[in-house]
């Protein structure tokens, strides 16, 4: 059984601004102040010394969060391309709002973000695409720690496709939002088998 703390990292000024940022690893999608904050709060409240290592994903602002977190416990840390968040493609960096505009056809106009029928205009990666790559880190982690607890530092993106793939890839992919910055979310995988056990847990909850 591995269990797979799912951690978005803390806000950034593209976050803020309310910009598509995707795979971009410039400044304003660095850790603001506020999601320095928001990282340190995670890790006063959120003791990860219960782990065994953390993961993180190659970014800057996921792996300062998880630098954030590791403060205290002192985990061994590595890097894996896999969880990655979406390439949103030629909409990386361009602000939501001005896209939902002008492609409402693409959107989901109760969660206000894209389709999986995005990917065609933007020429960016497909929900597939990252749903698969997640599912194959999971499995690829399991198999090789199965009886391990893992932090893993990503993206809200790569969260929701981890969610998704445990629940075997519903037909209705917006059936759920991406979580928040800096909260937490539980997949446990035994036996081929994923156990949603939380998701969406901000700092101050009951891990």
């Amino acid at each position: 059984m591995t269990d797979f703390y799912f951690v978005r990292h803390g806000q950034t000024a593209a976050n803020a601004a309310g910009l598509k940022q995707g795979c971009i690893n410039t400044p304003i999608t660095y850790l603001s102040e506020k999601g320095k904050q928001q990282a340190q709060t995670l890790h006063d409240h959120f003791d990860i010394s219960f782990a065994d290592r953390i993961i993180a994903s190659p970014l800057k602002r996921t792996q300062d969060t998880a630098a954030y977190l590791n403060q205290t416990a002192q985990l061994p840390i590595s890097l894996d391309k896999r969880i990655l968040e979406i390439s949103y493609g030629n909409w990386d960096g361009k602000q939501n709002a001005d896209l939902q505009r002008a492609h409402p056809e693409v959107f989901d106009p109760v969660l206000n973000d894209v389709l999986p029928s995005y990917s065609v205009l933007a020429h960016g990666e497909t929900f597939d695409a990252v749903i698969e790559r997640v599912a194959e880190f999971m499995q690829d982690v399991a198999g090789q720690s199965p009886a391990q607890k893992i932090i893993v530092v990503t993206h809200g993106f790569t969260i929701k496709a981890a969610v998704l793939a445990a629940m075997g890839n519903p037909p209705d992919v917006m059936v759920i939002q991406e979580p928040d910055n800096t909260t937490v979310t539980k997949i446990t995988l035994a036996n081929n088998n994923y156990y949603v056990k939380y998701f969406n847990r901000s700092a101050d909850a009951n891990f």
